[in-house]
This record gives C-alpha cells, sequence and structure tokens, in this order.
C-alpha cells in the first residue's frame, strides 16, 4: 500500500496529473444566468447532476426570472423539481432564494461568502460553487460526496464534516487550484472512484493512491 503524505507537493502532483486526465474543467450544472446556477446548485443536494440537467431546462422555461419564482406557488414549483428529492424543502428554498435576492440584493447574488450563506438554501457548498463560478472569487473549497470520498481515499483528511474537510485542504491546497481541483477530484469519483466500485488499474492517481488496490 502507497502513502500520500498531505503536503503541498502532493496536491499539485495530484493537480498536475489530472489536469492531463481532464484538461480544462467547468460545472456540469448547466446554466445560462447566475442565479439558474444557484438553483440547479440547491436542486443538486442528494441528487445527481445528471438528474438536475434533466429537471432544469423546463423549470427555467416555466419560471423565466427570479420573479415569477418569487411568485410562484410553491406547488407549480414542487411539480417541477419531484424528480430531484427532498422537492418540497427545495422548492421553499429556491423560492426563499428568489425572494432573498430580489428584496435585499436588487436581484443580483451577492459576491461574498458572508452575505452568500445568509441566502436560503446556500450552505458553503452552493456558496463556493456560485461565487467561483460567477464572479471567479474562491473563498473555500467545494466538497460534495465525491470530495468526501475521495479526501480520505487519497489520505488527505480522515475528517467525514464536510466543513472540516474543506477546512483541512485550504490548509494544503494553493487558491489558485481550489476550484479546478475540486472540480477534478469530482470528475475523478465519478469515473474511477466510485463509492461502490473503484478503477484503480486506470486511475491517473495510483501511483500515488494509499487506497490503490491491484
Amino acid at each position: 500500500m502507497k502513502r500520500s503524505k498531505k503536503t503541498p507537493n502532493i496536491i499539485t502532483e495530484v493537480y498536475r496529473l489530472l489536469e492531463a486526465e481532464f484538461g480544462e474543467v467547468e460545472t456540469p450544472l448547466h446554466f445560462s444566468k447566475p442565479y439558474e446556477l444557484a438553483i440547479a446548485v440547491i436542486l443538486s443536494a442528494q441528487c445527481t447532476d445528471e438528474r438536475v440537467n434533466t429537471v432544469t431546462p423546463e423549470l427555467f422555461r416555466t419560471f423565466p426570472t427570479l420573479e415569477s419564482f418569487a411568485n410562484a406557488p410553491l406547488a407549480a414549483i414542487e411539480k417541477k423539481i419531484f424528480s430531484t428529492g427532498f422537492y418540497k424543502n427545495k422548492a421553499k428554498s429556491i423560492q426563499g432564494f428568489a425572494r432573498m435576492v430580489l428584496n435585499e440584493y436588487g436581484g443580483i447574488i451577492p459576491n461574498t461568502m458572508e452575505e452568500a450563506i445568509k441566502l436560503p438554501g446556500f450552505g458553503r457548498k452552493t456558496a463556493n460553487v456560485v461565487l467561483a463560478e460567477i464572479y471567479g472569487v474562491v473563498e473555500g473549497f467545494v466538497v460534495d460526496t465525491h470530495v468526501k470520498r475521495l479526501t480520505k481515499r487519497l489520505g488527505f483528511t480522515q475528517k467525514t464534516d464536510p466543513v472540516q474537510i474543506e477546512r483541512e485542504m485550504l490548509k494544503i491546497t494553493p487558491k489558485e487550484i481550489c476550484r479546478n481541483l475540486s472540480l477534478y477530484l469530482i470528475f475523478l469519483g465519478r469515473k474511477n472512484c466510485q463509492a461502490r466500485r473503484t478503477f484503480c488499474s486506470t486511475c491517473p492517481l495510483s501511483s500515488l493512491c494509499p487506497s490503490f488496490s491491484e
């Protein structure tokens, strides 16, 4: 079994290998307006990005503006997002998000972590994604289920709480690669390092992963 050390050198080597594997990356969620990304990330909780991307085209056609989300009957939003799971809570978060952005921020999503996490449906994950993708502001490290799994398997952390994982990753990851590294780990988690099955022999990180198995 190989061992990985939590050092910037290992992090940058992981980044180099994943960059060679995946090249330029962008969020897998489809959107054309900043608030659409925010809504898509809210929907992605406990749901695959693929499912979200099948739901949002019709959702955004039905509700083409923030105002339409803010003023719609909750049941109408729930009907459109039912297949993403937890649809009642998500509908409340989406409508609350739309109303707060309109009423308190003039229709513009705030561009700081401090303000963004006040929005309904926004935890640090959602705020990190939106700030990085919309404003190019990197204030954290996005931790989803793939990142949570891979950072442990790679030996970067033994924490299980996403906030604690984020803190540990920020300590060892250069700020300029935080956004892309998180996306690379998500893509690797889908391709090679799945929750129930791993494909270590074809993984670009097999040479340095402490969890590598023949």
